[in-house]
Order: C-alpha cells, then structure tokens, then sequence
C-alpha cells in the first residue's frame, strides 16, 4: 500500500511539471503584433480668401490668370495653402506683379497689396494697381554680318534691297508699344522673311531691348548673321514605285542654280500636290550651309493608286439630291495619260463627265480630250445637252490657262417652247488666284475669263412657230471676286459677273453657251435658271448675263471661330439684249461653317420678285 500510493503521489508530480511546463512554453513562442491603431492625421489650417486686382482691364486679366495670390485662391482644398504661405505671397506679390506688367510695356508701375473688408465668410485681399504710361520704342537698330552685310558693303543691289526691305518691314517701328510678345514675334518674324527669300540658315547674333524707365521707352537692337545665299540644287525624290520622276520634275519652275525662295518650294509642293497621281508632298530644302551653293531639295511623295472609285451623297439647292460615282485610272494602259469619269444621279441631274488628261510635259502644258452629257430639269424645263473638247492646259503659281476646240449641242423642251442648237468653238479660258488661301480666302482676288468664237446652227419653236438660223458668233464671260478683312473680325465679299453672246440671231446658239441668273452662286433668293428674258411668260435663256453680290460676315463668337454669320444682298438678271436687263434684287442672312475642304454656307433668301423666301446650301468656293 505504502509504495503504491508513493509511485501515484509521484506520478501526480510529474504530470503537473509537465502542464506547468507546457504552460510556460508560451513564452517561448513569437509574440502577436499588437493591433494598429490609426492617429488621426494633423491637420493644417488652410487659408481661404478672395482677391480683388483694381487695374485697368487688359492689365487685370493678365495679373489674374498669372499672379500666384490670385491663381491659389480657387486652388482645391488638397493644394490649399496655410495662413504663414498666405502672408509670404502676399509679400511677393508687388514684386511678381510688376514683373508681369514689365512684359507689356508698363516699367513704373506702383503694386500695394492690401487687406480689404471680408466678403461675406471670406477675407478680401485687394491688388491695387496705378501702372503708369506704357513704354513706347524710342528708335532700333537692324544691321547684318555674313554674306548679306560683305554683299551689300560690295553693292550688290538684291543684297541692298533686301536690307532695306527688313529695316522698313520691321514690325515694331518708334511709336510703337512695347510688349515682350511684340517684341518676340518682330525678331521671329524678321528672321522667318530672310529665311524664306534665300538664307536659310539665317539667325540672330545679338538682340538687346534696353529700358529707360523714368523716360518710359526702349531702345531696340538686333544683329542678323545672314550665313550663306542658297541655291537650288538637285531635286532628290522619294517615294515613286507607279510612277515616272519626269512628271514630277517638270512641275519645277526654278533650275539649278538660282536663288533659293520659300515661295517657289510652296509653289512646287501645291502643283505636286494637284497633279493627281499623289495623297500627300513634302518638298524641303536641305539647309546644310556646306551646300548652299547647290542646295538639293528633298521631294517625299505618297502616291495613289493606279485606279480609284468612290461614291457619295449630295444635296444641292440648285438641282436638289444626288448619288455620285466616280472613277479615276492613273496610267491608261500603262501610258502617262489619266482618265477620269463622274457619273451623278438625281431627280433633277444627271449627267456624266469624263478626261483623258497627260502626265505633265514641257512647258508646264498638259493634253485633255474630254467630253460630258446631261439631262438638266428645271425652271420647267428639260435639257439634254453633249460636249466634246479637245486641248491643253497650263498651270502656273497664279493662272490657269485652258486652250480647247470643242463641239456642243443642246436641247431644250419647255412647256411652250423648245429650241435645239449645235456648235463647233475655239476656246480660251484663263483663271487668275491672288488670295490667302484657295479653300478659305479671307483676302485678294480671283478673276476667271472665257473667250469663244465658232460657228452654230439650229432651231426654236415657241408657241407652235418655228425658227431656224445659223451663222458665226463669238462669247466672253467674266466673274471676279474679292476678298477683303474690315477691322479684326468682319470680313467682306464682293463679286460680281458679265457675259455676252455676239451673234446676229440667237437662235442656233446652244443653250449651254447662253445665259440665265438665279441660284446659289448667282442671285440668291430666286430658283436655279429662273431669271431671264421673258416671252409668253416663258422664261428663257439671253445673250446677255450682268449680276453682282456684296456679302459681310464674322465669326459668331471667338469660341467659336470656324462658325460665321453671314448678310448679303444679291442683284442681277439675263437679258437678249444690255438695254432689257432689269436686275432682280434678292437679300438675306446665313451661316457659315469653315470646314477643312471649304466653306459650308446655308442662306435663307428673299427674292423681290417673287416676294418669296428661298434656302439655298453650297459648299465650296466658285472660280
């Protein structure tokens, strides 16, 4: 008993050793990572306020938009600024302020910053502002050093005139204001216009604006380094897989040798352009001063495909809705010759138009065989009417030229009255562009001019009588429009329109060849070739054709500059004879939008005749 109860007394140690040591194992082991608790983060006071700036306005808005008291006000409220930042830009201020006024003239100014009355919650700091008089250009100085200055000094007379072109175009003339950005854009402007008329690698060597601020005036400085006259040298062209280098070198009006001029690089980029055998030219002059002397100029071309169709969807308020195909080959059996089709489908039109015109030749000159057919409805009318023209054509930086034999016939079937001519012609048609851009002109003039004498023979029958002629007679026409800016943002157009037929009868004469008023490009406000003699109340088509046009416009908002309002008046008619010739009045308003392939115009008219009201829709400029 005694040993037993010894062994189990024992035991019971032992196992409570155990649990006490398991239990102090604990300890033993990693200890949990106490839980995170979050302070709250500090918070800085931030300082809000409204700023007044009391200057002039131009001035205003420039200390508003650029001041740092001013631009922190509205900053949001993780950007904001505390009070001690507050108090150091208010301190800075005077100093940024007239800094900024420096840069448009004004070196006297007088900046306090002051705290004002709260405005409601919010505390006012005011920017007074007393700028004084703006400083004005006292005199400049423009002298040259390089080529130019050894060429003038050795009276050279293209050296001399250029300097003195520079000098007397300089923009920034005593009188003038002084602003920075004036100053900067008469040194970029100066620089580019020496550029573009030979020395291509021209720079400034010195320029210097010195300010007199009690005297309130700057004197200007600059030194051109002229480097080297270019000359033209090889023309190097990329790009050509279909067609031949020669169509394009022909488009050159300059030869190796003369005298570099950014015109005549613009001028040979556009005719590359309008060939039609490339979508898209860049033609750069290498303006590496080691080859000034013979400078290559760099033609990169992306060429068309040999054949191309496309179709398209029209509206016209002439001759109403329309379906277009066209179809263009670029090498006709793989000639340098390219043909070219239109076919237009609509209610009122349809006609089909085709080309055979030549890759470019000497002389600029370029062989055309053409020919068209038409049905034409309106005025109550049908007329069907074929041409076939054979000729050349010349294009050069501002004319167009158009030599042409053709023959022509029309039909024409009215309610009382028809009439069928057929014609054989000599042809000249000249169109002269002086203007800032050929798709959006705002300045210049164009002039299109067409010449004819030939032969007619044919018939009319009106009210059931029935006439036949024939004889010689001749054809001029004229349209001139000009394009010219009124003050910063009106913009005027004025065109105007003449035409006769000289012939002893005009009957023979096809109808094509004659003349009639109304429509989008004529005299608004009337129905597309509804004005002209009448007889019988039948309107037809005269020898004579007088109309003119006085438009104004601007653009409806400087957000928006590309959408224009329009007001215009329109007068005009056709007439057998210049003694009959009443002209019709029409007037109206419209919108235009300057879209990237011309101007979109939507006109609502007001005829005077007919004492209706007419929309008219156009797209494009007419030459």
């Amino acid at each position: 008993m005694t040993v037993r109860t010894g062994a189990l007394a024992a035991a019971a140690l032992v196992v409570a050793g155990l649990l006490s040591g398991c239990a102090n194992l604990v300890f033993l082991l990693p200890k949990p990572a106490p839980e995170k608790v979050e302070a709250p983060a500090p918070t800085l006071e931030q300082a809000e306020y409204r700023v007044d700036v009391q200057a002039p306005d131009a001035l205003r808005t420039l200390l508003t938009t650029y001041l740092d008291l001013s631009r922190f006000q509205n900053a949001p409220a993780t950007e904001g600024i505390t009070p001690a930042e507050l108090e150091r830009l208010m301190r800075a201020a005077p100093a940024q302020a007239r800094s900024l006024l420096e840069t448009v003239g004004y070196f006297s100014a007088d900046v306090k910053v002051e705290r004002g009355p709260a405005q409601g919650e919010l505390p006012l700091i005011q920017v007074i502002v007393v700028p004084g008089p703006q400083a004005s250009v006292a005199g400049f100085t423009l002298g040259a050093q390089g080529p130019l200055e050894t060429a003038a000094k050795g009276g050279d007379a293209a050296a001399l005139e250029e300097l003195a072109t520079l000098r007397r175009q300089w923009p920034l003339q005593p009188g003038a204001a002084f602003r920075q950005s004036a100053w900067t854009d008469a040194k970029n402007q100066t620089i580019a216009q020496l550029r573009s008329r030979g020395y291509a690698a021209a720079s400034w060597s010195d320029t210097r604006a010195l300010v007199d601020a009690p005297d309130n005036s700057v004197a200007l400085s600059a030194q051109l380094d002229s480097g080297p006259l270019f000359r033209f040298g090889e023309i190097r062209i990329e790009g050509l897989q279909r067609y031949d280098e020669d169509a394009v070198r022909k488009l050159a009006f300059f030869g190796t040798g003369q005298p570099y001029t950014e015109k005549a690089l613009l001028d040979f980029q556009e005719r590359v352009q309008k060939v039609g055998l490339f979508e898209g030219a860049a033609v750069e002059l290498d303006a590496n001063p080691d080859t000034a002397s013979a400078a290559p100029v760099l033609v990169k071309l992306k060429e068309l495909p040999l054949q191309q169709a496309t179709t398209g969807i029209g509206y016209s308020a002439n001759t109403g809705p329309r379906l277009t195909l066209e179809h263009t080959q670029r090498r006709v059996f793989g000639t340098r010759w390219i043909a070219k089709n239109k076919f237009e489908f609509g209610a009122e039109l349809k006609s089909w138009g085709g080309e055979l015109i030549s890759h470019p030749l000497d002389g600029r000159y370029r062989n055309l065989v053409a020919g068209s057919a038409s049905q034409l409805r309106a005025a109550n009318e049908v007329r069907d009417a074929w041409s076939a023209r054979v000729g050349r054509t010349q294009d050069t930086p501002r004319i167009e030229r158009l030599y042409f034999f053709e023959l022509a016939q029309a039909r024409l079937d009215g309610a009382l009255n028809s009439n069928d001519g057929k014609a054989a012609s000599y042809n000249y048609h000249w169109v002269f562009r002086d203007i800032d851009s050929v798709l959006l002109p705002t300045r210049g003039l164009t002039t299109s001019a067409q010449a004819a004498a030939g032969y007619a023979s044919g018939s009319e029958t009106l009210l059931g009588q029935t006439q036949k002629a024939r004889g010689p007679f001749g054809r001029l026409y004229v349209r001139m429009t000009w394009y010219q800016p009124i003050g910063d943002a009106w913009y005027a157009t004025f065109r105007g329109e003449a035409g006769e037929v000289f012939t002893r009868n005009p009957i023979g004469i096809p109808d094509t060849l004659l003349f009639r008023a109304g429509g989008d490009d004529s005299v608004r406000g009337y129905a597309y070739r509804t004005l002209g003699p009448t007889a019988a109340g039948v309107v037809s088509s005269g020898r004579t054709l007088l109309t003119a046009s006085a438009e104004i416009a601007r653009p409806i908002s400087a957000k928006y500059p590309a959408i224009w309002w329009a007001a215009f008046v329109d007068a005009g008619n056709a007439a057998d004879r210049w003694t009959e010739l009443r002209p019709a009045l029409g007037y109206g308003v419209g919108v235009r939008w300057r879209s990237p392939v011309g101007p979109l115009r939507v006109d609502l008219a007001y005829g005077q005749e007919t004492q209706k009201v007419r929309l008219h829709l156009s797209i494009g400029i007419a030459f």
